[in-house]
């Protein structure tokens, strides 16, 4: 054992030969392990960061673009060799991810601004996907060249080894626009996620240049410039008044509505035209939508569609509603808005990674954090540029000195032996072994002292540039070079003048790339639909043996009542304001609004109604079917397999709820029978094993629905009650049992909980 037994607790070590065995709590492995798992996948792979906007998969796409030379006036190349170049050199994390990265960043109902020129089938707004990526091709958009990946030359950012150290990539790209906000973002981590809407390109530079000129602008005017999310879809914020508080605290929600117009069409009718749709119907939510609209008119909730279409091409959006005459068109585009995704909820989070860990910030911070990354690029790239323009210089003049003297370099030239004894003379004045004309010279020779990159460069000079017009070029550069370095030494030293650099470069990406705003931005209420009073009036209710439910007008019914009431399990009259109710041998009531239910004609199948209501086919079985007036009004009598009775009086069941416990039931027992017992007198059970007991219903205790009820027959072991009767006002009621007629009228009356007569 070693010394970390001996120090106590858990932890230890043994020693096997060489290996060393660790012994620590597998708890805590798994915390360790779980939470670099998690910070792997937030930091590494979910969350964008918020000084370039992108998503580490998204970066190095952009990057090996770059690299591969896929400039915007170039050819476009095969996706699938960017895809593969991605993945060997910097994201070995499949190729499905990488190609659906770069997807998203060419499609422009997606992006606030596109990064990627896509050449192909790149999806569709309606959720198709995009060509596998050995068929499409693409390029680099030019934004992304000049904004994105412009300064990569220039030493402003730094590089990192990729996965398996055999290349350097890129920590962040120097873009030159809060990319954040621009295009938006939307992953999910472990435990968090982010969701950040796209913006208008112009409002965000506006707001960013309004931030460098004064840190302490207000949040109301900032929102003066950027006035809220620009989604590419287009569409309606209607809620602006909750934007200063969603971008304060980084959170909220935005109810964004599509855009729709009411054309007149022939025959003095109306449709309602969706021109823009919600941000987030993109995809399959358009399918959906046209689903929901659909099941609106079927249910009847609204009554006035008389069809919809889908009319959407690669110039916009048209999805057509058509509607009977007479319809109010305002109010069908209100239920749309209440009961479709034609209004929705974008959620907003901004979470982003500011410096290695994730943050959720406020508009104000966004901006600050680019400010500051902005600043950071420029004084980067402008004490680089100091750099080599100050090299440049010690160049230049020493060349322009050199001309001056020209003759005398050319005299050392040539009565030097070698490269280096002449270098020594240039620079430390040498001259000892260098043949000269005159003594002269000699004495002019040991005076020289150009630098060493001074007397390289005399060196590599070919005599061509001691043509005159070359020597009047090369002081015009000198004097170019030397307001360069005055310039750059006024913007490293001075804030302001920096800031206005900036706020320049700004203006000139503002002045080619930035669009009109797509997205209106108002305030409206709470959609108020007003419920038309439905015209009260009786159709029949009607459900065949399978399980499908109509309506039928109540004059076809009676005209057609013996043929309906054979082929229907259930059939009856019912007020269309009421509703069906549906006793099941689980012990449950299901309820469904005769509404809901859709009307048809006498030969018109129905639908099931395991679609109108909570009941299943797979689950339950139905044991009684009737209107809920009828339940209400009533006491309802209820057997089950188990011997077991109650009388539940009916207001116990009004309830709005769709599905209520009728009654409690043992273990392993049904409900067999439920009846109204208001006019009843008498009840007969009868078992599987055969026999009857006939009991006065008195002696069924009233109880609520909650309780399991009293035994009603005592039963053999094996035995179950198959049957139950409800008997009362006379007249003669007889059952087939054990082969023979059965009159129950005729029976004698026993104590309920007996045994029964085997017949």
């Amino acid at each position: 054992m070693g010394d970390l037994d001996k120090a106590g607790g858990n932890a230890g070590s043994d020693y096997e030969g060489p290996d060393r065995i660790i012994r620590t709590d597998y708890s805590e492995i798994m915390q360790k392990n779980y939470i670099d798992y998690a910070m792997s996948v937030i930091i590494a792979r979910a969350l964008p960061d918020v000084r370039d906007g992108l998503k580490p998969v998204q970066r190095r796409v952009l990057y090996d673009m770059h690299e591969l030379g896929t400039k915007y006036d170039k050819p476009y190349r095969k996706s699938a060799r960017i895809v593969g170049d991605t993945m060997g050199k910097y994201h070995p994390h499949g190729d499905s991810s990488i190609y659906d990265s770069l997807v998203v960043m060419a499609q422009g109902f997606k992006k606030g601004q596109v990064l990627v020129d896509g050449h192909g089938n790149f999806g569709s707004i309606e959720g198709d996907g995009a060509a596998a990526m050995r068929y499409t091709e693409a390029r680099l958009m030019k934004i992304t060249q000049e904004v994105f990946l412009a300064d990569l030359d220039k030493d402003v950012i730094d590089f990192v080894p990729n996965f398996d150290e055999t290349e350097k990539e890129p920590s962040v790209l120097p873009v030159r626009i809060p990319n954040i906000l621009v295009n938006g973002s939307e992953g999910i981590a472990v435990g968090m996620a982010t969701s950040i809407p796209p913006h208008n390109l112009g409002e965000v530079i506006d707001a960013a240049i309004a931030y460098i000129r004064d840190n302490g602008i207000s949040d109301d005017d900032l929102l003066e410039k950027l006035h809220g999310p620009d989604f590419p879809t287009g569409g309606i914020i209607v809620n602006k008044d909750d934007l200063k508080k969603i971008y304060a605290s980084g959170t909220g929600k935005i109810r964004v509505r599509g855009k729709t117009v009411i054309e007149k069409v022939k025959g003095g009718r109306e449709q309602i035209v969706v021109t823009e749709i919600p941000y987030t119907m993109i995809g399959s939510g358009i399918g959906k939508f046209l689903n929901d609209v659909a099941s609106l008119a079927e249910s009847r909730a609204i009554t006035d569609i008389t069809d919809i279409s889908n009319q959407s091409s690669k110039e916009g959006i048209r999805i057509v509603i058509e509607l009977r005459k007479g319809a109010d068109a305002d109010q069908i585009r209100n239920i749309l808005y209440k009961k479709t995704k034609l209004e929705d909820t974008f959620g907003v989070n901004m979470l982003v990674v500011a410096d290695g860990r994730p943050e959720t910030m406020s508009l104000r911070k966004v901006f600050e954090a680019f400010t500051d990354f902005r600043f950071e690029l420029a004084n980067r790239k402008y004490r680089n540029l100091l750099a080599k323009d100050i090299e440049k210089k010690e160049i230049e003049e020493g060349l322009i000195e050199a001309c001056d003297v020209i003759d005398l370099i050319i005299e050392i030239l040539r009565g030097s032996r070698d490269q280096q004894m002449a270098k020594n003379c240039l620079i430390y004045g040498k001259t000892e072994g260098i043949h000269f004309k005159t003594k002269k010279s000699q004495k002019a020779a040991s005076q020289l002292r150009f630098t060493e990159r001074q007397a390289q460069a005399i060196l590599d000079m070919r005599l061509v540039k001691l043509i005159g017009l070359e020597v009047a070029a090369l002081i015009k550069q000198h004097e170019e070079t030397m307001a360069r370095i005055a310039r750059y030494q006024h913007l490293l030293s001075d804030y302001d003048a920096m800031s206005e650099d900036i706020v320049g470069e700004l203006m000139e990406i503002r002045n080619e790339f930035a669009r009109p705003r797509r997205t209106l931005l108002e305030n409206a209420g709470e959609i108020v639909i007003e419920e038309k009073k439905i015209a009260e009036e009786e159709v029949a209710f009607a459900m065949d043996r399978f399980g499908y439910v109509r309506t039928l007008d109540a004059g076809i019914y009676e005209k057609n009542k013996e043929a309906l009431e054979a082929e229907s399990v259930y059939a009856f009259r019912i007020m269309n304001t009421d509703r069906v109710c549906i006793f099941t041998d689980t012990g449950k009531m299901h309820s469904v609004k005769v509404l809901d239910i859709p009307q048809k004609k006498l030969r018109d199948k129905g639908v099931p109604i395991d679609n109108l209501s909570n009941f299943s086919t797979k689950d339950e079985n139905i044991v009684w079917i009737c209107p809920f007036t009828q339940v209400v009004g009533s006491r309802i009598f209820f057997a089950t397999e188990k011997g077991y009775v109650k009388v539940t009086p009916g207001g116990e069941f009004d309830t709005q709820n769709r599905t209520v416990a009728a009654t409690k039931l043992q273990k392993d027992d049904k409900v067999v029978f439920a009846a109204p017992a208001e006019t009843m007198e008498t009840a007969v059970l009868i078992t599987e094993g055969g026999y009857i007991l006939k009991f006065a219903l008195s002696e069924a205790s009233e109880l609520k629905k909650g309780a399991v009820g009293v035994r009603g027959i005592k039963l053999n072991e094996g035995d179950c009650v198959k049957r139950a009767y409800l008997l009362g006002g006379g007249g003669e009621f007889s059952v087939e049992h054990n082969g023979k007629k059965l009159s129950l009228n005729r029976m004698k009356v026993a104590k309920r909980g007996g045994k029964g007569l085997k017949k």
